[in-house]
C-alpha cells in the first residue's frame, strides 16, 4: 500500500466528529478513514488543557499505528488544547483542526452581533482567545458556554424536553443579546442543528464548520501528494474507541447510518 492509498484518520471525544466524517466522506469518496472515538475520557470539554493534550496525543498514535496519513482532529476542545502540541510531537504528519467558525459570522453579520457556543475548554484555549482577537474586533461577540450538550448528544437525546430546555437556556440570552450568526464551536452541536433551528428561528445563520473543513483535508491531501486514486473498489471505514465498541456502533447507525466494523482500541 503506498501512503496516497493509506487512510485518513479521524478523532474526537465522542461522536461528535461523525458530523466531520460525514461531511469528509461525501467530499471526498475515494478516501479510505479510521475513526477513533475517545470515549474512555468524555468529555474532553470538562478536563483541563493538560489533560486534553495528553488525551489527543494517545489518540493520535493509536491512528498512527494504524497507517493513518493524515489526522483530522474532529473536535474544538481537543484542537484548541492540543493541535499545536500534535504538530510539534509528530512533527511528519500532516493535522487538520477545528476552528469556531468567528471569521465567517463576522463577515456575515448585518446586526453586528455574534453568538458563539462550545464547550468551556474551548473558550479558555489559546486557540479561540487568536480567533476572537483577529476577526472579531469589529463585532461583538457572545460566547455560551454549554454544559451538558454534548452528554446529550452522546445519549441519543437529541429531542427530548430535557434537551430542549438547556437549549433554550444557552441561547436564549444570545438572542436577546441580538445575535443574527450563531457559530457551532462545538463538532457534536451539528447533531442538534433541528433543535437548535425551532429555537433561534430563520433569521440566525447558523454556522457548522464541517463543511470547511473537508474541503482544507482535500487541499492538505492535494498539496502533500496524499490523495486516494480514484477506484471501483468499495472505501473502507473502521471505527474505534476506547469506550464501548456496541455503544458506538448504536450511535454511529443512529446518528450517520454507519454499519461497518467498530473496534475496542487496545
Amino acid at each position: 500500500m503506498t501512503l496516497s492509498d493509506s487512510p485518513l484518520g479521524i478523532l474526537d471525544s465522542g461522536v461528535g466528529g461523525l458530523s466531520v466524517w460525514r461531511e469528509i466522506v461525501r467530499q471526498l469518496p475515494h478516501e479510505d478513514t479510521l475513526y477513533f472515538a475517545d470515549q474512555g475520557h468524555i468529555p474532553y470539554g470538562a478536563h483541563t488543557l493538560e489533560e486534553v493534550r495528553g488525551f489527543a496525543a494517545q489518540a493520535g498514535r493509536f491512528l498512527l499505528d494504524h497507517n493513518a496519513k493524515l489526522i483530522v482532529v474532529a473536535c474544538n476542545a481537543a484542537s484548541g488544547a492540543a493541535l499545536h502540541y500534535l504538530r510539534e510531537t509528530f512533527p511528519t504528519t500532516p493535522f487538520v483542526g477545528m476552528e469556531p467558525a468567528v471569521k465567517p459570522a463576522a463577515e456575515h453579520t448585518h446586526t453586528g452581533v455574534v453568538g458563539v457556543i462550545a464547550t468551556p475548554v474551548t473558550f479558555h484555549g489559546d486557540l479561540f482567545q487568536t480567533l476572537a482577537a483577529r476577526f472579531a474586533a469589529d463585532v461583538t461577540l457572545h460566547t455560551q458556554p454549554c454544559p451538558g450538550l454534548v452528554e446529550a448528544v452522546e445519549a441519543g437525546a437529541l429531542d427530548t424536553p430535557e434537551t430542549e430546555a438547556l437549549l433554550r437556556r444557552y441561547l436564549t440570552p444570545l438572542l436577546d443579546a441580538g445575535i443574527d450568526q450563531l457559530v457551532l464551536g462545538c463538532t457534536h452541536y451539528p447533531f442538534l442543528s433541528d433543535a437548535i433551528r425551532q429555537i433561534i428561528g430563520p433569521d440566525v445563520a447558523l454556522i457548522d464548520p464541517a463543511p470547511a473543513v473537508a474541503r482544507q483535508v482535500a487541499r492538505v491531501l492535494q498539496q502533500r501528494g496524499l490523495s486516494a486514486s480514484p477506484t471501483d473498489r468499495l472505501r473502507r471505514h473502521h471505527f474505534y474507541t476506547s469506550g464501548d465498541a456496541a455503544q458506538l456502533a448504536a450511535q454511529a447507525r443512529a446518528l450517520v447510518g454507519y454499519t461497518g466494523l467498530v473496534t475496542k482500541a487496545s
